[in-house]
């Protein structure tokens, strides 16, 4: 059964907001979001919490110990209490977390669906349109423009998918349904922490599901981390203000390690027999493109690479015959930010559009 473009979107934000706490890399398994909301097919509604783990009942005792844990952390004890006492179990966090069924797709099929002619055309209107805010953004931090909006165009639609779920209740269910408690409460203390910075209210703090939040969909160790005033008023703001979600995200790549120079690499045919053994990033040091060239690596046309002593890795997405993609290090940063080729190349291929 072939997913919907809607699905396949879905699908998308949520491997961004996901991949970042999860150390897999997707190659194409696209989980449903929408399916990860329905009853199971085989048995009908699922069996209630109480009956797979721990029960609902003892959330709010559950919150009293993690706001003893907040305070012990130096969190705002104001923060805490009003944070706390707002905070709700939501059920199905629970259910979009434990149900997530995989469909494999091809790349193109994913490229297909993820980039359709209307949202590379949308993106080059907003690229033309926030050219004041983008330009010094990229000259600051190094990193072009293009791939600032293409990753604002997957993650959110530039800004128009952000999810409404409150985050504190999201992180604090995700926390007490256990399965990765100490991760969900990092990130919930975090967030707390967030909201002592007076950037955001505690009724402003909306995010997906899973807790990633704003345009940038960023989990909230992320904004504390990368984090960036764009416009130098004080606040960073990647819920609403356009100018923080550009800086953010830039400052992300650049301290992960991005080089204004190279590109993020090229799809090339692979010679017959090509060993998969040879392909992936799992070698820190690659080869160069020419030690690439001769061992057959050629473009799509069949042509000759040109000869660079620059460092790149072959990958191999799915099993489409003899293609492959020759990658840099700038590939490897995008792939710190969602470890999925699929996702990668999906932000490699919109910037190139962009720069066409």
């Amino acid at each position: 059964m072939k997913l919907s473009t809607i699905a396949i979107l879905a699908a998308v934000i949520f491997l961004t907001r996901c991949s970042r706490h999860e150390n897999s890399v997707q190659q194409g398994a696209v989980p449903s979001a929408a399916a990860s909301l329905a009853p199971s097919a085989a048995g009908g509604s699922k069996a209630p919490l109480s009956q797979q783990g721990r029960d609902p009942a003892l959330f709010p005792a559950y919150l009293d110990q993690l706001k003893t844990e907040a305070l012990a952390k130096g969190i705002d004890a104001g923060i805490a209490q009003q944070a706390f006492a707002q905070a709700h179990f939501v059920d199905r966090v629970i259910s979009a977390d434990r149900n997530q069924p995989e469909q494999k797709v091809s790349l193109d099929d994913y490229l297909q669906r993820t980039l359709p002619a209307w949202k590379i055309a949308r993106a080059r209107e907003m690229y033309r349109l926030y050219q004041p805010q983008l330009a010094p953004v990229s000259a600051r931090y190094g990193v072009p423009a293009r791939y600032i909006v293409a990753l604002w165009g997957m993650e959110s639609g530039f800004g128009k998918i952000q999810g409404h779920e409150d985050v504190i209740s999201a992180l604090s269910t995700l926390a007490f349904e256990g399965r990765r408690e100490a991760f969900f409460k990092n990130e919930l203390f975090a967030a707390l922490r967030i909201l002592g910075q007076n950037n955001i209210t505690l009724d402003q703090l909306k995010g997906s599901w899973a807790g990633a939040m704003g345009q940038s969909q960023f989990m909230p160790s992320s904004y504390l981390r990368y984090g960036a005033d764009g416009d130098n008023d004080g606040k960073i703001d990647i819920w609403n203000n356009v100018a923080d979600v550009f800086a953010s995200t830039a400052n992300y790549l650049a301290t992960e390690g991005w080089n204004g120079d190279q590109g993020w690499g090229r799809a090339v045919r692979l010679p017959a027999g090509f060993p998969a053994d040879k392909a992936g990033l799992k070698d820190p040091q690659g080869q160069t493109v020419s030690d690439w060239s001769r061992q057959g690596i050629a473009l799509p046309d069949g042509g000759p690479l040109q000869a660079s002593p620059q460092r790149a890795w072959v990958i191999i997405p799915d099993d489409t015959p003899n293609r492959g993609y020759l990658v840099y290090d700038n590939f490897r940063t995008l792939m710190r930010w969602n470890r999925s080729y699929y996702f990668a190349i999906s932000i490699g291929t919109l910037a190139d559009a962009l720069a066409q």
